[in-house]
């Protein structure tokens, strides 16, 4: 199960410097205040936890939950490596993607093809109620992920683990075989009028590039689909490189941490011509929110299908004691335009639910015109 909890490349360390902008409100002053403090919080229960014999992880996981910090999450030093194994393409699990809905339930938002969950007839949008019998529901996606995978010695590829689910009224259980899976982000198929769909399902290491040697090799002259639906965000470095396939340098996001704000640039000498259609919903989120917004407000695509999720807030690693991994929120993120995403979402230039692909071929027709 891939966690998508960070908008930035905190998992790696690869959020860049940027400009540092010196305006912020007053408001924005005060929120970065609360996240400084709320990181303080964690770090001290933790040494203090670890000075008493009691463990860090748990001390920094009470002090993240009273923090009110929504996307904050404590990861287990073997737990945290394995996130960012998943960041790089390839995890050991049983291929749910999945989020936590406002009532507190987890929502599967996509299942890896070829994998157990896929062979188990799971589907997008059923609920994952329990993990070997523990509850689900009301948990961060963080803590799923840690039930998922069991102990460390449990989560080896051949292990089993029981599921409950429900779809609708029915409600199931079923044991699966967890496995080496790649994350396999990025898949092309050509549609018709010389039109080439790029899915990419999350942003892992490599996803940029491999959407640009897609561009390079579609039909000259024909449009591009950049179906984001279910994205659920992962390296917003790759989203960066991403927008640079189809914009010729420029601004592509602001983001403020502790109150800094810094930029994130395309590079130059992207394909600027081909007509563009960007496809989002409800699942789109985070970096994806990050590469939609930017190719919206500098006029490089048509956004279709439903609003996106409105996850816009930047998350950092702190190392604790026993070297487990506290991810606290640091900030948030804005489009060229200004405009915030966090708890918002981004609306699309046209609505469209059901048939939104062949909406978006409607457009890009009339876009070639």
């Amino acid at each position: 199960m891939f966690a998508s909890v960070l908008v930035a490349g905190a998992a790696t360390g690869s959020l860049p410097e940027g400009d540092r902008g010196d305006r912020k409100s007053s408001s924005d002053t005060a929120r970065s205040t609360a996240l400084a403090g709320a990181h303080e919080d964690v770090a001290r229960a933790a040494e203090e936890a670890m000075a008493d014999g009691k463990s860090p992880t748990e001390a920094a996981q009470r002090a993240v939950s009273r923090s009110g910090d929504r996307w904050g999450a404590v990861y287990s030093r073997g737990e945290y490596e394995e996130f960012e194994e998943a960041l790089a393409g390839q995890y050991t699990g049983v291929g749910l993607w999945a989020r936590r809905e406002q009532d507190g339930r987890i929502e599967v938002t996509r299942v890896s093809s070829h994998s157990p969950a896929a062979a188990a007839g799971i589907r997008r949008g059923d609920l994952l109620r329990s993990v070997d019998g523990t509850s689900a529901d009301g948990r961060p996606v963080t803590e799923v992920v840690s039930l998922l995978r069991g102990d460390a010695q449990d989560a080896a590829a051949g292990t089993m683990v029981r599921l409950g689910l429900q779809r609708g009224t029915r409600a199931w259980s079923e044991t699966l075989r967890r496995a080496r899976l790649s994350t396999d982000s990025v898949s092309v198929r050509e549609l018709a009028g010389s039109i080439t769909l790029i899915k990419i399902d999350s942003f892992t290491k490599g996803v940029g590039d491999e959407v640009r040697d897609a561009v390079r090799a579609a039909p000259a002259g024909g449009g591009i689909v950049l179906d984001l639906r279910g994205n659920s965000g992962g390296l917003v470095t790759e989203a960066v490189t991403t927008a640079s396939v189809f914009l010729d340098g420029g601004l592509v996001a602001t983001y403020d941490v502790d109150g800094s704000q810094q930029a994130l640039h395309a590079e130059p000498g992207g394909d600027t011509t081909r007509a563009l259609v960007a496809l989002v919903d409800g699942g789109t989120m985070s970096a994806a929110e990050l590469l939609t917004g930017a190719l919206q407000d500098r006029g490089r695509a048509v956004v279709v299908g439903s609003r996106t999720f409105g996850k816009g807030s930047v998350q950092m690693p702190t190392r604790l004691p026993d070297g487990s991994v506290a991810e606290l929120t640091v900030g948030h993120y804005r489009t060229p335009s200004g405009r915030g995403v966090d708890g918002r979402g981004i609306t699309p230039d046209l609505e469209a639910d059901e048939g939104a692909l062949g909406q978006a071929e409607t457009v890009l027709e009339g876009l070639g015109d």
